[in-house]
């Protein structure tokens, strides 16, 4: 069992570590690759309309990979007509197929499935139980082989193999000086995975085939989990906290985790598991993925927002209610900018709701707007690229200024477009 060691220096948000690049359809994971962003449906897969729907949602909204659950027949011989649906409108997601218990029985039964999908998840610690672990483990590892797939190899804290963990339990009693029962546990869901892919090797999957993660729900066992992740292996890295939770609880601890391991240049693909609310969209956890990543300058994906939080100057809801509203245009306007005038999405707004910072924080975006606080003038100086263009007043500043962003836009990025 090897001993944990400081990981060393961080590698900052722009020095990646090195890992084995991954192709899942045209999609690059590790190696120079920026992360990639991916996330899940809940919909029962059997049911072709409604995951197909939900897979297009979640591929707007800027998920790059999309996991769908495979658990049943139904589900396995459906896997195929949402594919050629997903392409019928022009969507060519790849789709991963996520596998527990049966998923080398699935696979065999439906080869159209196991050639649909895009990458194979698999979970170490419930492939198999007893003497059928290695059997089912290798089937599954051949149908990559087979079909030419890449494979997620993922370790849960919530499924961990049992026999490992008891394994690692009493070779600990033997150390002169034991590990905490928790240390115990992360090593043996590291080793979960690492061993797993190394037998995936061993059964002739290649290494850039492979991606690993090692979910817990724990923010400081997901840090140290990880780095010893990746000190001890090349693999390219899934990150997620295996069940981050609901509303802010779920984004910061997610945030928390994943900015921590970002910073240091670990991780290659994320997923923000977020529960939704009842009725809520499953886009949010994308959003939240895509921002994580924008804000600490890994990625961009849309105009930036910065917004006033508001005090006892701004006594008006109208910068709040002004904000909201260019962030929801920006964004929609985003899959349609990202082909006329690529570079948009670096773009940087600002809506401020007083004369205090008001100008100050509008010169440093590309465009920003000052609205008046309590008892100053009712107008509203427009900023770009830091000088003054126009004051804006009456009842339709907030048309006028969406309409200030998008000349902006088709003047300063349509020279970028082909």
């Amino acid at each position: 069992m090897s001993e944990q060691t400081d990981p060393g220096e961080p590698f900052g948000p722009h020095s990646r570590q090195h890992t084995t690049p991954v192709m899942i359809g045209k999609v690059q994971v590790g190696g120079s690759a920026p992360v990639v962003v991916q996330s899940m449906t809940n919909t029962d897969t059997a049911n072709v309309a409604s995951t197909t729907k939900q897979v297009a949602e979640l591929w707007r909204a800027g998920s790059e990979l999309v996991r769908v659950t495979v658990n049943t027949a139904e589900a396995a011989a459906a896997l195929p007509r949402i594919v050629d649906k997903l392409a019928m409108m022009g969507i060519e997601v790849p789709i991963i197929g996520d596998f527990h218990y049966n998923g080398h029985t699935l696979l065999a039964n439906e080869p159209a499935c196991a050639e649909a999908l895009a990458k194979y998840r698999i979970n170490p610690g419930n492939v198999g139980f007893g003497k059928k672990k290695d059997t089912q483990f290798a089937q599954l590892i051949e149908f990559a082989v087979r079909y030419d797939k890449p494979v997620r190899i993922g370790a849960n804290w919530g499924s961990l193999d049992q026999a490992l963990a008891t394994q690692l339990m009493d070779e600990n009693h033997l150390r002169a000086q034991p590990w905490d029962a928790g240390r115990v546990l992360r090593e043996a869901l590291i080793r979960s995975a690492l061993d797993s892919a190394h037998r995936a090797v061993e059964l002739g999957l290649p290494a850039e085939r492979i991606i690993l993660s090692a979910k817990v729900s724990g923010v400081q066992e997901l840090i140290a989990v990880y780095r010893e992740l990746a000190r001890r292996s090349d693999f390219a890295l899934h990150l997620g906290l295996t069940e981050a939770g609901i509303g802010s609880k779920g984004i910061v601890a997610s945030s928390a985790a994943l900015s921590v391991l970002l910073q240091e240049g670990i991780g290659d693909t994320i997923r923000i598991s977020l529960t939704p609310e009842p009725g809520a969209s499953r886009t949010q956890e994308v959003i939240v993925a895509q921002e994580l990543l924008q804000t600490m300058g890994l990625r961009a994906f849309t105009p930036m927002v910065t917004a006033c939080p508001g005090c006892g100057r701004t006594t008006s809801e109208f910068f709040q209610e002004l904000a909201g509203t260019v962030q929801e245009h920006v964004r929609a306007r985003m899959p349609e900018w990202k082909i006329q005038y690529p570079g948009a999405e670096n773009m940087t707004l600002a809506v401020m709701g007083c004369i205090v910072n008001g100008p100050g924080e509008s010169r440093h975006a590309n465009i920003g707007i000052s609205l008046p606080g309590t008892g100053e003038a009712p107008s509203a100086p427009v900023f770009e690229d830091g000088q003054k263009t126009v004051t804006l007043r009456g009842e339709g500043i907030a048309q006028e200024f969406l309409g200030i962003i998008d000349a902006y836009v088709a003047r300063r990025y349509a020279a970028r477009a082909d």
